[in-house]
């Protein structure tokens, strides 16, 4: 059983505790937050002990392992911190705000020898994981367009919004992951930002945007995002091949369904967010991260990973703003 900690008691933090503590395989052994009443609640609902000072996490000898939940520009001093203390690490994305934290870095990352994993739980979820698969196994035949659709019940609060990051790097991190996972390198970022929210905008934020990415295959994805949905937290992808399509849809609580003299078909409401959505991804994506560390292999997501997915997020940034295409070395 692979004894962990969580950095950072906030809404993922409490999402990574929540999914340790249920695992058979995990036990949460402790909460760090500088914020005490955080940190001694999170830790007081599952069991575990609590800290302030990240500094009792790398010292604890009872911590196999540590989730990175803190605020982004820690992300890296916390895994370098965490890998020099033996302790095997999966850290929220994004790996940072900017990539001259990564190059100042790279050096010290290019040295870690623990397993590090980075939370892009999107390939966790069986429905893309299944797609994925089957694009793998040739179903559909060479892949060439992939549409990818993220869009989020309602805005985070502002204050959140002015310390994200951005949405590229925020929300849309995440796809360029997926993106990445069915189309392997990408070379070329166009992104059109929206300002469809005057309270996000006058935030230094897009709320809304879409991106297309061009493959090193020649293959094209689109990504398509919005801090607001009516319909609640739709989540879809689409993968057209030569020879078929894949489709992953939304997920609902019952597949119930109502005709009558007003609807046909009516379905009940998506689900509501990211923490119902993709439960069974975070699951997955604990299970995976358990079974490296145990096993001594290479964890399934990367610091590689997390700094490609980086780099889209600066070029989708800089298109974004300046309406021209960026092409990737």
């Amino acid at each position: 059983m692979l004894s962990i900690a969580v950095i950072g008691a906030g809404r993922i933090g409490q999402v990574h505790a929540r999914t340790i503590a249920s695992h058979p395989q995990a036990r949460l052994a402790l909460v760090c937050d500088p914020v005490q009443d955080a940190a001694a609640t999170l830790a007081g609902t599952y069991g575990a002990r609590s800290c302030q000072d990240v500094e009792e996490v790398f010292a604890d000898p009872q911590v196999d392992a540590v989730i990175i939940g803190s605020p982004t520009p820690l992300h890296i001093p916390h895994l370098l911190a965490a890998a020099k203390a033996g302790k095997a690490v999966l850290c929220e994305k994004p790996i940072a705000l900017d990539m001259k934290d990564v190059d100042a870095a790279r050096t010290e990352l290019d040295a870690v020898t623990v397993p590090v994993m980075f939370g892009f739980n999107r390939r966790f979820d069986p429905s893309f994981a299944a797609a994925r698969a089957a694009v793998q196994e040739g179903r559909i035949g060479a892949l060439e367009q992939l549409t990818i659709i993220s869009r989020d019940p309602a805005a985070p609060p502002v204050d959140y919004i002015k310390v994200s990051g951005g949405i590229f790097r925020d929300m849309t991190i995440h796809d360029f992951d997926t993106a990445r996972f069915f189309l392997g390198d990408i070379v070329e970022v166009h992104a059109v930002g929206q300002h469809l929210d005057q309270e996000v905008a006058q935030a230094g934020d897009f709320d809304a945007a879409v991106v297309t990415l061009r493959a090193a295959s020649g293959a094209v994805a689109t990504i398509i995002n919005n801090r607001h949905c009516a319909s609640g937290y739709d989540q879809r992808l689409e993968a057209s091949g030569r020879e078929g399509t894949l489709f992953a849809e939304n997920i609902r609580a019952t597949t119930v369904r109502l005709s009558n003299a007003e609807v046909t078909d009516a379905q009940e409401p998506y689900l509501d967010f990211f923490l119902e959505r993709y439960a069974d991804a975070y699951r997955l994506e604990l299970s995976a991260f358990i079974e490296a560390v145990e096993a001594g292999t290479t964890p399934p997501t990367s610091v590689a990973d997390a700094v490609e997915a980086l780099r889209l997020a600066e070029a989708a940034t800089e298109s974004a703003t300046t309406g021209q295409p960026v092409r990737l070395g």
